[in-house]
């Protein structure tokens, strides 16, 4: 044993010490008796989980609590693998309300339109989104933006977001985007089929990978600035994936544990942020010019109620949440919309058909498209509302609960006169994904059918109209009159306050992407490949690989 310099030994040492100590005076009986114990303590845990929950009444005014075998763990397993079954045979089994246990987290679900509207439309002051994501989203979008502030001062960074959206901005990026997505397929090594322009010549191609690209360096073309774009090297494209590394379920779960990971995330977060400041001070400083349309340069402009400007630091961590937040999302939607295209030749050479007929040249070629036109496109529009219905990017969408909370009489317990009620200290989830797959709601629920949106009395019409204009419901929540839509059973961009701002960006980015990828080829899959829950965005599993050849 080593002694340290005022004379005493290391705690380890006096541990260890103790212990030799400790078993040298045990019986080889009682040694027995503790080898047992510590092998039958895990045994022991399930064996009393199980008794508590089949023996124990649970309070009247709490939601029934979903049985799992595992104490602390709970029903992790069957959530994590495959959450819209798991929630479907709760629903069956317990109700649209309900509690599971994840990794010692009380979650408390509430299904269904109602369901939706009760926690999306909660008052923030009780059901606090900050408290459910802050230790997820501040190591990766950094300090004082997003969940890291409180409530107001996010909704006036959202209203700053959405002057950067300006129509005017929208107007320019189409043009910007179709450029890069045709830069793209002249050199990306996985369209060699394309480059080399034989029409009989078939190709391959990872749908997922290849929207990854091409979605942040559209992104990085128009709302980030001519000089991310500049930067978009192999070196920032490694750094990217390290922050992004810290972006997973794991993160969520436990967001301090000692892993390389964790390590690599904070580096890089510090890397990009960096880079961004940079670009902000020579923006200052006058040493750049020609960034009218992106969104720094609106940043830069703004201040917030109390009168002062954003701070560079600010600037540079929402530019990081954009990033990472639309990068996620809109790649995952772009891929499932193109895997599906491709399964269908049927809506496939509709799609193309549709801009033979809107944008054809006297020539026979094709001009480009404005954003005006872009959402006046019955096919496309009805193609990216089906995927976001059938595969949204976000399956649940949680809040910390602050204060007991009663369940409206709509989800009421079974009990006439008792209503459920969410203690302080659970989280509440809605889960969108559930209410746009409700077979009860949705013909042929499970079905991707663009052509449900045709009908203008349909479900599917219905609920767009009331996500999108909620029967003339318009509220202000700081960043300009949006719709409610709480109620809606169609919610791909959540809804109320924390409804994402960027829906029309991402409408307009993914419409001009997958009409450029159409119109240059044709492209087929056997098969769509299913979900894969694992990620923090709902991604399709391998292979995903989508055959193409160059149109005629």
């Amino acid at each position: 044993m080593s002694i340290v310099a005022n004379g005493t030994m290391p705690f380890s040492d006096v541990w260890s010490g103790y212990l030799i100590r400790a078993q040298s005076q045990l019986s080889p009986l009682n040694t027995r008796v503790v080898l047992l114990l510590l092998v039958n303590l895990p045994v022991l845990a399930i064996v009393l989980n199980i008794l508590r929950q089949l023996v124990l009444p649970r309070k009247p005014n709490e939601p029934p609590v979903v049985f799992h075998w595992l104490p602390i763990i709970g029903s992790a397993a069957g959530y994590g693998n495959d959450p819209l079954n798991f929630f479907f045979k709760c629903r069956e089994k317990y109700g649209d309300v309900f509690t599971f246990i994840l990794f010692g987290r009380r979650i408390t679900v509430a299904l269904g339109s109602k369901g939706n509207n009760f926690v999306l439309g909660g008052k923030s002051i009780v059901f606090n989104a900050e408290d459910a994501y802050t230790h997820l989203t501040t190591p990766v979008f950094g300090k004082d933006v997003v969940y890291d502030v409180p409530n107001e001062i996010f909704m006036e960074q959202k209203k700053f977001v959405k002057v950067g959206l300006s129509t005017d901005n929208l107007r320019a990026y189409v043009g910007m985007i179709e450029e890069e997505v045709e830069e793209f397929l002249r050199t990306d090594t996985a369209f060699s089929a394309f480059q080399s322009g034989d029409v009989n010549e078939w190709g391959q191609f990872d749908a997922l990978k290849a929207l990854q690209a091409i979605t942040i360096l559209t992104a990085s073309k128009t709302l980030q600035g001519q000089e991310v774009r500049e930067g978009m090297d192999k070196s920032f494209a490694e750094i990217y994936n390290d922050l992004d590394g810290g972006f997973t379920p794991l993160n969520f779960l436990f967001p301090n544990l000692p892993l390389p990971s964790y390590r690599k995330r904070d580096i890089a977060h510090k890397k990009i942020s960096d880079f961004y400041v940079n670009i902000i001070q020579q923006r200052r400083n006058g040493s750049t010019t020609d960034h009218e349309h992106d969104m720094i340069a609106a940043l830069m402009q703004q201040n917030y109620r109390d009168g002062r400007p954003l701070k560079d630091h600010e600037i540079a961590h929402i530019m990081i949440a954009l990033l990472m937040a639309g990068q996620h999302t809109s790649s995952a939607t772009g891929s499932w919309a193109l895997l599906h295209i491709a399964e269908r030749p049927d809506i496939s050479e509709a799609l193309y058909q549709e801009q033979v007929k809107y944008f054809s040249n006297p020539d026979g070629t094709l001009r480009s498209m404005t954003f005006e036109e872009l959402r006046q496109l019955p096919i496309m529009d009805s193609i990216i509302r089906e995927t976001l219905r059938i595969h949204p990017p976000i399956h649940s969408i949680m809040r910390y609960v602050r204060d007991d909370m009663p369940i409206p009489g709509t989800l009421a317990a079974p009990q006439k006169d008792s209503t459920y009620v969410v203690p302080k200290g659970h989280y509440v989830l809605a889960s969108p994904l559930v209410s746009q797959l409700d077979p009860q709601i949705w013909k042929d629920a499970d079905k991707w059918e663009p052509t449900r949106w045709s009908d203008p009395e349909g479900v599917a019409a219905q609920a767009y109209k009331t996500y999108e204009d909620a029967q003339g419901e318009k509220i202000d929540y700081g960043f300009g009159a949006v719709s409610k839509g709480t109620e809606s059973p169609y919610q791909p961009f959540g809804a109320g306050k924390h409804r994402c701002i960027g829906e029309q960006f991402a409408y307009l980015q993914l419409g001009t992407i997958i009409a450029t990828i159409v119109r240059h080829m044709e492209i087929k899959i056997d098969q769509v490949p299913e979900h894969n829950y694992h990620t923090m965005i709902t991604l399709p599993k391998t292979p995903r690989m989508i055959s193409y050849r160059r149109r005629k």
